[in-house]
């Protein structure tokens, strides 16, 4: 019996079978990245609202290896997570890649996880969806908290 026909067809198999699994890894890829820029935009800053007038913060309260105090400026908004991909990037255990995004839409900001596996909490509630912040709410993502801080721009 000849065996070279079926070594002949298991290269083809496993071409096709390699072929599969890269083309599997370059369609998460994409979705990734896809993913990332519908939050952030094109760079690292998302562009502001059009119309808004309202500059906020995040301020670290506790945790995630940042000093308390150090302010995040929401330009726009940002995302938070353990990523070095996050526009807030910070190292806590129970923090996703891409956590949470705070955004603006017209004068309010809004807080949305990002299907978390551990969630986001907002004023000690979790967060589902897109919930609207109020100055001085509190973020908490895993063992580390922000405290969310609004002012007018002066004209």
């Amino acid at each position: 019996m000849d065996i070279q026909p079926i070594a002949v067809a298991l290269k083809f198999a496993f071409l096709a079978i390699l072929f599969l699994y890269l083309f599997w890894i370059a369609r998460s890829a994409r979705k990734d990245l896809f993913v990332a820029r519908s939050s952030s935009g094109h760079d690292r800053t998302i562009g502001a609202s059009p119309g808004g007038n309202r500059e906020a913060w995040l301020v670290v309260e506790e945790g995630g290896g940042l000093a308390p105090g150090t302010r995040f400026d929401l330009f726009g908004g940002a995302t938070l997570g353990r990523s070095s991909d996050a526009e807030i990037s910070f190292s806590d255990g129970y923090a996703s890649g891409i956590h949470a995004r705070v955004h603006p839409r017209g004068e309010r900001f809004f807080v949305e996880d990002m299907s978390s596996t551990n969630g986001t909490l907002l004023n000690g509630a979790p967060v589902f969806g897109e919930t609207e912040l109020a100055d001085g709410s509190r973020i908490r993502i895993g063992d580390t908290t922000f405290r969310f801080e609004t002012g007018g721009r002066g004209s």
